[in-house]
């Protein structure tokens, strides 16, 4: 339980069924001590406080896990040196995989032998059982109906943990006034935690990563933690250096680029980073150098107990594929350069799209968009210009 709303319902749709043994786990993953601002937004006090509250209300026992240190070294020392090395990094991917359905799994012991214990967690998202190759029935992650599906942010987790996860708001228990199996959407969350007098009915929904938080400015968080390191900023077309940057963490491609002196409207197109400078390039908004055709993972990650068959001969396979949680899955195709596992994987999308940058996940479902089949880390992308 994190504190607001989703997991707060979650753990209610549980606790009106009477043939469950509950209790409720929160993790704290920020210390507040490692920032050196003053100004902190990782409340983990108030939601703890709350989950208490809510847990109190169902009945049902809370604990408190300290995962800081795991969510350290596993997710926020890699993405700082992605940052720092001009990549843009998903730190909200990893910290399910390597935290919440990893570390976290591992130290409720669930999945081992002897254990019968099941994590259910508030995310949109649905799961199914489909048969193998082997015949044997095997969990499948599956997109959640609603504008709220956040099968993207769960594309990483490993099957075994798959297996022993349970998504309440995409596969609801049967109970009164709730259709077996019709996913919930969030309005109906909302219904439901007032319906039931919870505190969180109203909570506003948490935005951005945790350690940042929505009002403090990025750059100057991840600042505390890359020396700085400037560079120039080139002009695509013409190869004229128009400025000079304190750090391409602070720039995203895609994003619009204020240059002093320059009344152009600008956008970033590219970063590179050689002999320890970092380089940011800058296009008007119609050059070709905004739109990718394809993309290449550093490795992939199936969740699935078999990649597809096809990806290493022909024209390889037709899926759909997103690169950022509130964007739109694309039509593409994909192949792999060898059958080696974790092999990188070459995504050509059937139209060219827009400000993808190196670092980000590319998600991939199955070509009708139900079935979320695995991500990889975008390593370099071929642009039209």
């Amino acid at each position: 339980m994190s504190g607001g709303v989703d997991s707060s319902v979650t753990a209610a749709l549980l606790a009106h069924r009477s043939d469950y043994d509950l209790s409720a786990v929160f993790m704290r993953n920020w210390d507040s001590t490692d920032d050196s601002t003053s100004e902190s937004h990782c409340t983990w006090e108030k939601d703890w406080a709350d989950v208490q509250r809510v847990c109190a209300k169902l009945g049902m026992p809370a604990r408190m896990v300290d995962l800081s240190k795991e969510y350290w070294t596993r997710v926020f020392e890699p993405a700082v040196r992605m940052w720092e090395r001009g990549q843009t990094p998903n730190p909200d991917v990893w910290c399910n995989r390597e935290v919440k359905f990893g570390a976290l799994m591992d130290r409720l012991a669930l999945g081992e032998e002897g254990t019968e214990g099941w994590l259910a967690t508030g995310h949109y998202a649905r799961k199914d059982y489909h048969a193998a190759a082997d015949g044997s029935l095997s969990s499948r992650l599956m997109r959640h109906p609603s504008i709220k599906d956040q099968t993207y942010y769960l594309a990483s987790i490993p099957l075994p943990a798959l297996a022993r996860t349970i998504f309440p708001l995409g596969n609801p228990p049967h109970l009164p006034g709730i259709t077996s199996g019709a996913a919930l959407s969030k309005d109906d969350v909302r219904s439901l935690a007032q319906k039931w007098d919870l505190h969180t009915a109203g909570r506003e929904e948490s935005m951005g990563l945790c350690f940042v938080g929505e009002r403090k400015r990025f750059g100057d968080f991840v600042s505390q933690y890359i020396p700085p390191s400037s560079g120039p900023i080139i002009s695509l077309p013409t190869g004229a250096q128009l400025g000079t940057h304190n750090g391409v963490w602070n720039f995203t491609v895609g994003q619009g680029a204020r240059v002093p002196g320059c009344n152009e409207r600008l956008f970033v197109v590219r970063k590179t980073f050689e002999d320890g400078v970092g380089t940011v390039w800058v296009a008007p908004g119609d050059h070709p150098a905004q739109l990718t055709s394809s993309l290449t993972t550093d490795g992939f990650s199936w969740i699935w107990p078999t990649p597809p068959p096809g990806l290493t001969e022909g024209d390889g396979v037709k899926v759909r594929v997103r690169v950022r949680h509130r964007g739109e899955d694309y039509l593409a195709t994909i192949k792999l350069a060898s059958n080696e596992p974790h092999s990188p994987l070459h995504i050509t999308f059937a139209t060219p799209q827009k400000a993808i940058a190196p670092g980000q996940i590319a998600v991939v479902y199955d070509a009708d968009g139900e079935w979320c089949m695995g991500c990889g880390v975008i390593e370099g992308t071929e642009c039209l210009g």
